[in-house]
């Protein structure tokens, strides 16, 4: 991906705040090794990743190879070696990945990333390949779920019955994804709050500002692929 600074981010943002922030991230170099809480001030960190693309060999790291206990992960976050006991997984585009909160997780080099998580910046790094920014190491290591330890991997699609397929979901957010081709209209009705996004493909909508329950009209002689996240029902 020539051309990307060492990491390129944006998100989607609103008055008031979404409940729920969507982030597309570039990489080009390893982000920080980091944790996120599962509650500060009522406000956690549960979130997702679709990938994209990824360069060959590209990878991600959640959880460790092995069970580690709190003294451990300092001594490891220390010395730099903690990077040694993440377990590093190579990802492929169209693969998703669910992270909740505690999950100790880092980005490699050479991966876009659609992030989907609670509408929080709450994150507490435990390395930083010795970039000049603080860590974190008492509020990272409290944090994070010892006791998982092992993430499962890549999360399995399944079919809905409305034609999308269900990438992840959790009380937070539901995310799910559909490939359409010529003419497509959907009305938005799964919560008070959506998004919908076009991953792939172009072609013609019917306005930027619709009212409220106007359908979403697609035109397209190519293939798109959609992503739609939003509250699940309470």
């Amino acid at each position: 991906m020539p051309g990307y600074d060492k990491v390129g981010e944006c998100w989607y943002i609103a008055e008031p705040p979404l409940p729920i922030l969507v982030k597309l991230l570039f990489t080009s170099d390893k982000l920080s090794v980091q944790v996120h809480p599962d509650g500060e001030c009522g406000v956690g960190k549960t979130e997702m990743w679709h990938i994209l693309d990824a360069e060959p060999g590209a990878e991600i790291a959640l959880g460790f190879v092995q069970p580690i206990d709190a003294e451990a992960l300092r001594t490891a976050a220390l010395s730099g070696k903690v990077e040694d006991l993440l377990r590093w997984i190579p990802v492929n585009a169209g693969e998703t990945y669910f992270i909740p909160a505690g999950t100790v997780h880092a980005i490699g080099a050479g991966i876009r990333i659609c992030e989907i998580q609670q509408n929080s910046d709450i994150t507490y790094r435990l390395y930083d390949y010795g970039r000049p920014r603080e860590l974190h190491l008492d509020r990272a290591i409290k944090a994070t779920s010892i006791d998982a330890w092992r993430h499962p991997g890549a999360s399995l699609a399944h079919n809905l019955a409305d034609g999308w397929k269900r990438l992840a979901s959790c009380r937070h957010f539901a995310t799910d994804t559909r490939e359409v081709k010529g003419d497509f209209r959907y009305v938005a009705g799964q919560s008070g709050f959506e998004l919908l996004m076009v991953l792939e493909g172009s072609g013609e909508l019917n306005g930027w500002l619709l009212p409220e329950g106007a359908a979403i009209e697609f035109t397209s002689p190519n293939p798109l692929l959609l992503l739609r996240t939003y509250l699940p029902d309470a």
